[in-house]
């Protein structure tokens, strides 16, 4: 069992501090204290004994909420002030990326960190900032109102730059010529100059027998080989857990609870085997979960209030009202949320461990969380290392 604090990045501040400030993120002294923040969880998860510490993409929240922005600078920095424990974002959304790109950033990051990293990916929700980002690919998100169609897209989208992404990591220089992606460009090979030094010095298969470049090989390649550990963020779909399955990425799952955590796990097995990987059934599949702790039940139901849920009714909701709730108790109720004294939550835990029985091992636990209180995360400490679902907190 390992397991994971997810950190979304939020500039702090009360509602009211919040409107009274607008935009929050344009100020400075706000996205330092963020900063300081997340560098003081992550110590405190190394302190504590996580596996990991993973945190989210988004952008342009001029309103300070879910600030995570671009990955690779919170990946450096948190990897700089750490020492053992492994960090990476859920996910960076493939679907705004260049695919090589992406694989250096990650490559160079492993190196540097020398085998740290890990790799969480995502698909894309909210159109503000995807649409913008991910135009050269006319990605759009599936949630809400974006409907199926533009769901299969994203998904075609997304599955076709995994495939680039993990062919930059490989030994072996490749060529790729996809609907949406080309490499080189354009895919048949061009005339290279510097074809002779090529030849002496670069990888084998590059070049032709006439010199002209017809394959890339990135560099460098990651610390860790083939690559980093791979995560699929927050999964709720069968086809999302079956492809998981085939590529040996990790789906961390959220809702529906316990349907899809009972479910995913015999599809993850079932779908391994077809690809020629033995996975016992719970093996390689995670549960993702809200933990609110206070000294008083009602103290931890106003932290969840004005952490996920403000986030969750603000934002995700209005994209997914019929699957999103905005307020806490049906996710306590679904087995989505702990929330409670220390006492409180190890009942809520025992609960689902309980609904969990059927299947033998769960892996990964992650926990997407709100805005920032280090207090809370110290006082999940009290769990015991044989909590088989011990989260620690953060809001």
């Amino acid at each position: 069992m390992k397991f994971m604090l997810h950190i979304v990045p939020i500039v702090p501040a009360s509602p009211a501090e919040r409107e009274r400030l607008r935009p929050i993120a344009h100020r400075t002294e706000k996205i330092q204290q963020m900063l300081d923040e997340m560098v003081e969880l992550t110590q405190l998860a190394e302190e504590l004994g996580f596996t990991a510490v993973t945190f989210s993409e988004h952008h342009f929240y001029t309103e300070g909420l879910e600030a995570g922005a671009t990955p690779t600078p919170h990946l450096l920095n948190l990897l700089s002030k750490t020492k053992r424990i492994k960090i990476g974002p859920m996910g960076f959304v493939l679907p705004t990326w260049d695919p090589i790109r992406l694989a250096l950033d990650v490559a160079w990051a492993d190196q540097m960190s020398k085998g740290r990293v890990i790799v969480g990916l995502a698909r894309g929700v909210f159109p503000r900032w995807v649409n913008v980002l991910g135009q050269h690919y006319v990605a759009r998100p599936g949630a809400g109102a974006m409907g199926p169609e533009a769901e299969q897209h994203n998904r075609e989208v997304f599955e076709e730059l995994f495939q680039v992404m993990k062919l930059s990591w490989a030994d072996e220089p490749f060529s790729f010529k996809g609907k949406y992606y080309q490499a080189p460009y354009p895919a048949e090979g061009h005339e290279w100059l510097p074809a002779e030094a090529t030849a002496r010095y670069g990888a084998p298969g590059e070049l032709d027998e006439k010199g002209w470049l017809r394959k890339i090989s990135p560099v460098p390649k990651p610390y860790q080989k083939p690559h980093p550990p791979l995560f699929q963020a927050l999964s709720r779909s069968e086809a999302t857990i079956r492809w998981a399955a085939r590529e040996g990425v990790v789906p961390l799952v959220f809702l529906p609870f316990p349907e899809m955590a009972i479910k995913g796990a015999r599809y993850y097995s079932e779908e391994a085997a077809k690809a020629g990987r033995s996975v016992p059934v719970g093996q390689s599949i995670g549960l993702a979960r809200l933990m609110y702790l206070g000294n008083t039940p009602q103290e931890a139901l106003q932290h969840a209030r004005n952490g996920s849920i403000f986030v969750f009714s603000q934002f995700h909701a209005k994209f997914e009202p019929a699957t999103i709730p905005t307020t806490i108790e049906p996710f306590i109720d679904a087995g989505l949320a702990f929330v409670g004294t220390v006492d409180d939550v190890r009942r809520r835990m025992a609960a689902v461990e309980n609904q969990l029985r059927v299947i033998p091992d769960v892996g990964a636990v992650a926990t997407p969380p709100s805005e920032l209180d280090v207090v809370d995360v110290r006082r999940g400490a009290a769990f015991s290392d044989e909590d088989q679902f011990m989260l620690g907190t953060i809001e």
